[in-house]
């Protein structure tokens, strides 16, 4: 009786192991998916931040005389990144949160190992930073103060 206990035994820790890699490939689809929205945020952010900056010089040298359109749909693509990434930035940390949340049930019922940490997400240290620098932009372009005036 000994072969079918250990084959049971054996079928068990690698679907456990499976299960456990199955987290991590997760963890780590989310952090690219977070990674996609960086990068639409940060074009949005930076397009939107160049249209205002170029219509404002133009302004300046008065070579136009009516900018409010073009200036506005630059920072308007500004905000869009802003809130883009903002959004998107809440997205994973619920999901980061909840799928911790259900790694740790599983491992206390024994489905799972779990001796693997979730480490903190570079991406989302990045994105928080990006973040900053966005509204940091808004408040340039709003206000004519910041880093960014």
């Amino acid at each position: 009786m000994a072969g079918p206990e250990l084959k049971f035994d054996i079928n068990t820790e690698l679907a456990a192991r499976r299960t456990g890699m199955a987290f991590q490939r997760t963890r780590l689809a989310e952090d690219r998916t977070l990674m996609a929205i960086i990068r639409t945020s940060l074009s949005l952010i930076g397009f939107g931040f160049t249209i205002f900056q170029f219509f404002l010089r133009l302004r300046q040298e008065d070579v136009l005389k009516h900018d409010a359109a073009p200036r506005n749909f630059g920072m308007a693509l500004v905000w869009l990144g802003v809130i883009m990434l903002a959004l998107g930035i809440v997205w994973h940390v619920q999901f980061m949160l909840g799928l911790r949340s259900l790694r740790q049930s599983m491992r206390e019922e024994g489905l799972i190992h779990g001796e693997t940490a979730f480490p903190m997400s570079l991406t989302l240290i990045t994105a928080m930073l990006l973040l900053a620098i966005g509204v940091a932009a808004v408040a340039s372009m709003a206000f004519g103060i910041g880093p960014f005036g």
